[in-house]
């Protein structure tokens, strides 16, 4: 049996959602609640295989359960619902490390087709919102300006942006100082910028210290 807890604002979709998962003969609903604060007290206590969430509820909370849930309890699957099948909803809630996204608008046969999935060790997504997901990806990629930089140059990037003073690049590179200063002029002109903090800047922008991590 499947062990489900739905997270909803709103009581009347928790109930059809409810009733409508109780009537499949391997899925079980375990609990509700209607805000993130009570996610993860009722996870303790009834362990669920499976949290329904709804990513737009407007309390707080959500973000902060579904970090501690993904790191802590991560055999419990995470299924986000949204009304909304575009915009940044859907792929910030699978940055929180979340198994699966269905939008409300998703037929019963999804939700439990992405119950299945999400059990079984894969990750779901409604076509709707994988679609959107891609389309939104190729239409706003930038190409990364770090793909410039030779690999002596990315290596004494990344220690700067570790915090690393000269010297302690020429000791752990094996190189001079002058040699150091030399890759660090040219990074800096290649990237178009003046100074370490234009290029913490940067690389913030373009996700590059979430890559170093």
């Amino acid at each position: 049996m499947i062990k489900v807890l739905l997270v909803d604002h709103y009581e009347l979709i928790r109930s059809g959602i409810e009733s409508l998962l109780n009537s499949v003969e391997d899925i079980e609903v375990i609990g509700v609640c209607d805000c993130g604060e009570q996610i993860l007290d009722i996870s303790a206590k009834q362990t669920p295989d499976v949290i329904l969430l709804d990513i737009n509820m407007p309390l707080s909370g959500i973000s902060e359960a579904c970090k501690q849930i993904v790191n802590n309890s991560p055999s419990i699957k995470i299924i986000g619902l949204s009304i909304y099948s575009d915009g940044p909803i859907p792929p910030k809630a699978l940055h929180l490390g979340i198994e699966g996204f269905i939008s409300k608008g998703s037929p019963v046969s999804e939700m439990i087709k992405a119950i299945r999935a999400v059990i079984s060790g894969k990750r779901y997504l409604c076509q709707n919102i994988a679609n959107n997901i891609v389309f939104e990806t190729l239409l706003n990629a930038k190409p990364s300006p770090f793909s410039k930089l030779s690999r002596r140059e990315s290596e004494v990037m990344k220690m700067i942006l570790q915090g690393k003073n000269i010297q302690e690049m020429s000791q752990f590179l094996k190189l001079s100082d002058k040699t150091i200063n030399t890759y660090r002029y040219r990074l800096y002109n290649k990237l178009a910028i003046k100074n370490d903090v234009e290029l913490t800047r940067l690389a913030v922008k373009f996700n590059y210290i979430e890559e170093m991590m």
